[in-house]
């Protein structure tokens, strides 16, 4: 008879380090969140499984920063700011930072190099004297009891180790700290199906001068090539656009789903497994089309990036969600932490569906609430990003890197807040939060002037 488990012999698990703020995850909203807890003045660590920062858009080489612009009233303007504002200002002074570009017409994102994304990001932390610790994967929690988390649990080549912190920040994406301490969580849609998700890949020695702006023609040729049968293509929407050297660009024609047809879960082993297998082989099939347009015959796949672009796991149950009501209305929060300008952007079988809040006739913004970065339950963890607390169609939107730029300064500042008050996150003055985010530069709605220029 086989065993269904395994009895693990317990065992002491050396002590890493004991700080004020633990971060998980070393995306946008980790990056925004353990540096303005650092810059507070409190002994920060962030721990992260690749060796490098950026989260999705390194790792998952998005290569792309959405959510930073929104459309007010007609006229573009960037919203994001604060810490945002200090990464971009380190990646373009490496070159490596796009113009922002129109999307539909409608709203900016700006792409960037990832290389450079990685090095503007280590020196950001390093000089707010963050502690890093690299290729190390969370593993689980100890809980001081129901309400408080005594420790992170880390695996590293080292073997096991254990964090402790006053705070726990979990920016992990997948929501893997909170759902260890036992926070409620949903995944996807109410059928429990997350959003798609893609490999993207990058390109180089397209001739510039002859692709033109064939992001403008390749959606045709994609229709020629179905209709004439030499090729099929999982989704419709396709994202074909330059890199700043021209000779090099980002492709994402892909949508990787199950045998089933449903999305690939970023949760389960086995589904990531073969998302890896899959997004490859549609990259691959996608390569092979682009070569056929002009001005990319002799291109070549220069990067696949480490990991398949995962949009949507768990979303924790926290003091609010934020709902496609709140993005398509431009809701106001008297807790507002900053704003969301993207659009919601659906990924449904076969194609990307974006809608937007009506343009020009709205500020085409939402404000997010400090209660969505705020877990059932646990007392001294917060929560920011993708995991944050969304109804799958607020997700869609606010998932993206502007929004969790935002959320993550707002759960760093929220933090040394509580600490410096020997508070609870939850039970913190929300307008001295909002003050803070104010005077690091961020603009969190509220009445505040929109913030000129791209």
């Amino acid at each position: 008879m086989s065993q269904k488990s395994v009895q693990e012999p317990a065992r002491d698990v050396p002590l890493y380090g004991e700080y004020e703020v633990a971060v998980l995850g070393g995306g946008p909203a980790g990056i925004a969140a353990a540096t303005t807890a650092a810059r507070a003045g409190k002994r920060t660590l962030l721990i992260e499984r690749y060796g490098f920062l950026g989260g999705m858009g390194t790792a998952a080489g998005v290569t792309n920063f959405c959510g930073l612009h929104g459309n007010v009233f007609g006229e573009h303007h960037r919203l994001v700011q604060g810490i945002a504002s200090e990464l971009l200002a380190r990646i373009d002074r490496l070159d490596g930072l796009n113009k922002p570009h129109l999307i539909l017409g409608k709203v900016f994102a700006q792409a960037y190099d990832t290389a450079a994304y990685k090095i503007a990001a280590d020196d950001l932390l390093a000089t707010h004297k963050v502690d890093i610790l690299f290729h190390a994967l969370g593993a689980g929690v100890v809980m001081t009891d129901e309400r408080r988390i005594d420790a992170l649990m880390v695996e590293t080549k080292a073997g096991r180790r254990a964090v402790r912190a006053g705070i726990f920040i979990d920016c992990s994406g997948d929501g893997d700290l909170a759902a260890w301490a036992g926070v409620p969580f949903e995944v996807g849609d109410e059928h429990g199906h997350p959003l798609y998700p893609s490999m993207m890949l990058r390109l180089n020695n397209i001739d510039p001068l002859r692709a033109g702006e064939a992001w403008r023609t390749i959606p045709q040729l994609m229709e020629q090539a179905t209709s004439a049968g030499t090729h099929r293509f999982p989704r419709k929407s396709a994202i074909v656009r330059p890199q700043k050297s021209g000779i090099e660009w980002r492709v994402n024609f892909t949508q990787v789903a199950r045998e089933d047809g449903h999305a690939i879960n970023g949760i389960e082993p086995d589904d990531l497994t073969r998302g890896e297998i899959e997004g490859r082989k549609q990259a691959l099939a996608a390569f092979e089309f682009l070569r056929t347009v002009p001005g990319f015959e002799k291109s070549y796949i220069v990067d696949l990036p480490p990991q398949l672009g995962i949009r949507e796991t768990r979303r924790i149950k926290g003091g609010y969600q934020l709902s496609g009501e709140d993005v398509l209305g431009c809701a106001s929060f008297p807790d507002s932490i900053g704003v969301n300008g993207w659009p919601i952007e659906a990924h449904v079988p076969g194609d990307v569906v974006f809608t937007f809040p009506p343009i020009p006739e709205s500020r085409g913004y939402n404000e997010l609430p400090y209660r969505m970065l705020l877990p059932e339950g646990i007392d001294n963890l917060l929560v920011a990003g993708r995991c944050a607390s969304m109804t799958h169609e607020g997700q869609s939107a606010a998932r993206v890197s502007g929004a969790c730029f935002v959320m993550g300064e707002a759960a760093g500042s929220a933090a040394a807040l509580a600490l410096s008050g020997n508070r609870m996150p939850r039970d913190i003055a929300v307008d001295k939060l909002q003050e803070t985010l104010q005077q690091q530069g961020a603009f969190i709605g509220r009445g505040q002037a929109v913030p000129e220029g791209l």
